[in-house]
């Protein structure tokens, strides 16, 4: 039996011929393109460690993995030989609306019985329990009793995962005869045509050698990535267009021998289009030209170098209050290990999306001088996520100022049809800056998870503020550093200072590489740093910075009075003498929105600045914008200016300020706001009579407002540790009388609930450490009863639905349009003929809002935009005109959109 080139791989917008029948593209053909480009993503995408964790895991040289490697991506849609795949509905029709496959169906060695168009298995299932059997008949290692750890099981379910999500393990006796389980993949001509097709790319691609190592860990992530990154790349339709066979083609040898060059001719042109080409780290400056700096700064550029040289690169930790100095510290760092790692790129994760958009413009900076080559540069959090490059592109616009353009020719941000221009891929760009979620999904099993993986293994990871993520977030990030150490991921993890749980992230990447279990701590002195490399586990702590950092005293004053007269008041004086810069912090954007308005009014000498998180995204990067310039240490300001802001701020850097006033909070989120305040007096104003954010926790509100009293001084950054362990002490209850001591401590007690559940359910969702998979690559993807998205979303912190506002209009026709700008007829809500919006046109115009706020209401959406993926979490509102205001009216709640942002007030 010959090749049966009738069998399609791809067929979506692919066209149709002159007599309105489907294009189609063989399913053979499409396997050797996906062959074709795994060589040149071998050989040009995978740093040289990805390469030899392939090999030294199947005990091959270099040559013979990158051939397997492409072998096995050939193999990968061989499910598609199923008649559910191939009879599907929606597949390839004649022009008279007939499935182009049905003529199989009415062969003899085609049929199926009565259950096999219904049956459910996917063609990425189908693929892996067929393959099973396969590679054990030509020889790969396998096991009976236990499948997964043999490289003829591993290799299957590796290639039945390309579709983002693995397939629990297949035992012998159902790999025996899979039909039998699943009727859909079809005997007789099914089975005899998957033969020759295994066959035929196996014989096209010269592959002999039959492995016998075992697939570890890293391997795994690896091929995963290679395989998934070839398929994505050989489906690009525009190109596969190109490459269509003449009506006929029969797909004989001599075919198959020529189309192999047509496939290998196109591929590298395919991998060109990913814009992942030629990016490196240059080699970091000689310490010598840091010899003028202290501190902690000058102590890492004399050690860092020589550490990495004696013991390859690894994971720095740094403990020093938040600063331009210690993120410059941490990307110097991070230029050294991503040099010694021959790494291709850089992320960096900050706990918010605006501590993100405020750090892009430094990781921009850094890049320009630490990267080689052409590298493309995106913003990634819950807010970029829908069309990252469009995203990054408005940054770039609302940046302007500081001489970033996003005109074209431009090198570092990619264009809006970019490849890269999508949730699942914008990884893999060799800078991006964005939040920690977009790390701790990589061990979470969310689809493309080991896509995360892959795409950091070929990176340098920063993680600033590790820990400020709470109960679930410290948990899952142990889980990730035990990842990046199996992987060999260089890390860098800044902390404002040490504890417990930096302790716990040490152990977490020693355990990781292998290293001995024996406790490990991070100095306690701030600032300081220490290192563990991955090849061993071992931890190395190196000479400390010579002197402290330069030593501050923060002044902490709390104040009972109504908040708004505090707040006049303490501003008084700076408007008094008519200079000075101060931040306000709000508990709600409602509450800054008020402040904003009543100081406008109020103290006509003061420049009053208003930023927070319920603002469309093009509105927030702009004033952040402004911002950085008003508000930087060297601004330029001709008088007394405030800007007010909300929680969105604390781990924004580079706005320095004289003065800031707070309302109650945690101490750490307090202390986070103070060292915006510079000069050797920091100030902070706490105001004890304003209402507290829903988000934070009121236990440790209540310790924080009982340790602070009427007010404090602290010695930074000596007394820093010592202060943030006093607010958890046992000693705070034994003060108060007891009433209050016992409303306190059930106010701990639900903390500490919540803490256990929040970390419980972290553990119960978190994928297994590399050295528990034992070869079963299924528990990466295990699917939980009850595991719901919006549980995923409540564990990642992101309870927010993104608002897009629009406004009635008319076009130049006078037909009645939708506006994303009220009266801008240019910012017309642009749809496909299919009635769709384009997302990318919506990032500017997103707004996040609590998904509180919104419970199930459904918007006006209509059913275009309900079922497209993208915008499921989008909620789209009409806005009406009333009293001069624009707002919307839900049954529960009236929205209020103005130039200062989205407003929500829950009706009576």
């Amino acid at each position: 039996m010959s090749l049966d080139s009738r069998l399609w791989g791809k067929a979506a917008r692919l066209g149709k011929d002159t007599r309105g029948a489907h294009h189609t593209h063989p399913l053979i053909c499409h396997l050797l393109d996906t062959a074709a480009v795994a060589e040149v993503v071998w050989d040009e995408l995978l740093t040289a460690h990805q390469r030899s964790m392939v090999a030294a895991a199947l005990q091959v040289p270099d040559e013979q993995a990158r051939a397997l490697a492409a072998f096995w991506a050939g193999l990968h849609d061989i499910g598609k030989i199923s008649v559910p795949f191939q009879l599907h509905p929606d597949g390839p029709k004649y022009e008279d609306g007939k499935l182009r496959a049905q003529e199989l169906s009415g062969e003899p060695g085609y049929g199926f019985g009565t259950g096999a168009v219904q049956d459910r298995q996917s063609h990425e299932a189908a693929a892996h329990w067929w393959l099973v059997g396969i590679f054990k008949e030509v020889g790969y290692p396998s096991s009976k009793r236990r499948p997964q750890c043999r490289l003829s099981h591993a290799v299957a379910q590796l290639l039945g995962g390309h579709g983002g999500r693995f397939n629990p393990v297949v035992y012998d006796k159902d790999s025996r005869c899979p039909a039998a389980h699943h009727p859909g993949m079809g005997v007789g001509s099914w089975e005899e045509q998957r033969r020759i097709h295994f066959d035929e790319v196996r014989r096209v691609l010269g592959v002999k050698s039959v492995p016998q190592g075992r697939m570890t860990p890293g391997a795994a992530v690896v091929l995963t990535g290679l395989v998934t990154l070839s398929d994505w790349l050989a489906s690009i339709e525009e190109e596969i267009r190109t490459r269509l066979r003449e009506e006929g083609w029969a797909g004989t040898p001599e075919d198959l021998d020529s189309y192999w060059q047509v496939a290998r001719t196109a591929a590298p042109r395919l991998v060109q289009q990913t814009d992942l080409l030629g990016t490196g780290f240059a080699r970091a400056p000689e310490p010598a030209q840091c010899a003028g700096e202290t501190g902690l700064g000058a102590s890492m550029a004399r050690q860092v170098p020589d550490l990495v040289t004696e013991y390859g690169p690894g994971m720095l930790v740094v403990t020093a209050p938040p600063s331009k100095d210690r993120t410059e510290a941490a990307l110097r760092a991070a230029a050294v290990l991503g040099h010694a790692a021959n790494a291709r790129g850089l992320f960096y994760a900050l706990p918010t999306g605006s501590a993100a958009d405020s750090h892009m413009a430094q990781v921009h900076a850094f890049a320009k001088q630490a990267l080689t080559g052409p590298w493309r540069s995106l913003l990634l959090h819950s807010s970029s996520r829908l069309k990252p490059a469009e995203a990054a592109e408005q940054w770039a616009h609302a940046n302007a100022t500081d001489g970033i353009s996003a005109e074209p020719g431009e090198e570092w941000a990619p264009t809006a049809n970019s490849w890269l221009n999508s949730h699942h891929r914008a990884l893999l760009a060799a800078l991006g800056t964005g939040t920690v979620d977009e790390l701790l999904q990589a061990v979470m099993p969310v689809k493309f998870n080991v896509m995360r993986l892959f795409a950091l293994s070929g990176k340098v990871v920063v993680v600033d503020e590790a820990h400020a993520r709470g109960a679930w977030g410290q948990k899952l990030m142990l889980r990730f550093l035990e990842w990046a150490a199996a992987l060999r991921i260089p890390v860098v993890l800044a902390a404002t200072a040490a504890d417990k749980s930096v302790d716990a992230m040490l152990a977490a990447y020693r355990r990781g590489a292998g290293g001995a279990t024996e406790p490990v701590m991070q100095p306690r002195r701030s600032p300081g740093w220490s290192f563990v490399d991955a090849q061993s586990g071992g931890g190395h702590l190196p000479q400390q910075p010579a002197g402290a950092a330069r030593a501050s005293t923060l002044s902490i004053r709390v104040v009972d009075g109504t908040p708004y007269d505090e707040i006049q008041a303490a501003l008084a004086p700076m408007v008094a003498a008519g200079n000075g810069r101060a931040a306000v912090y709000r508990s709600t954007p409602a509450e800054a929105i008020r402040t904003f308005r009543q100081l406008t009014q109020d103290l006509p000498g003061l420049d009053v600045a208003l930023v927070h998180e319920q603002m469309c995204n093009k509105d927030r990067w702009q004033r952040l914008a402004a911002c950085r310039s008003t508000f930087a240490p060297d601004g330029e300001v001709s008088g007394p200016c405030v800007l007010v802001t909300t929680s969105m701020l604390e781990h924004v850097r580079g706005l320095h300020f004289d003065l800031v006033i707070s309302g109650p909070a945690p101490l750490a989120d307090l202390l986070a706001r103070a060292v915006q305040s510079v000069g050797d007096r920091s100030r902070l104003v706490v105001l004890r009579a304003d209402n507290p954010s829903g988000l934070d926790d009121a236990a440790l509100v209540r310790r924080t407002n009982m340790l602070l009293g009427t007010g404090r001084t602290v010695s930074l950054p000596d007394e820093l540790p010592l202060l943030l362990d006093e607010v958890y002490a046992d000693e705070l209850v034994d003060r108060m009388g007891e009433p209050a001591a016992r409303e306190l401590q059930q106010l701990d007690n639900r903390r500490t609930v919540r803490e256990r559940r929040a970390g419980g359910t972290a553990g119960w969702l978190e994928v297994p450490g590399p050295r528990e998979l034992d070869g079963d690559l299924g528990l990466l993807s295990r699917d939980h009863p009850g595991m719901e998205p919006e549980l995923l979303s409540s564990v990642l912190g992101e309870e927010m639905v993104h608002v897009v506002c629009l406004y009635p209009g008319r076009d130049r026709q006078g037909n009645p349009v939708h506006l994303l700008e009220d009266g801008v007829l240019e910012q017309k809500l642009d749809r496909n003929p299919k009635g769709r919006p384009k997302p990318g046109q919506l990032v500017p115009y997103l707004i996040p809002v609590p998904k509180q706020l919104v419970e199930a209401m459904e918007g006006d959406a209509n059913p275009a935009w309900r079922n497209m993926a993208a915008l499921k979490n989008v909620l789209r509102l009409n806005l009406k005109q009333e009293d001069g205001k624009w707002v919307y009216t839900s049954p529960k709640h009236r929205f209020c959109m103005s130039e200062l942002g989205l407003t929500i007030d829950q009706l009576p």
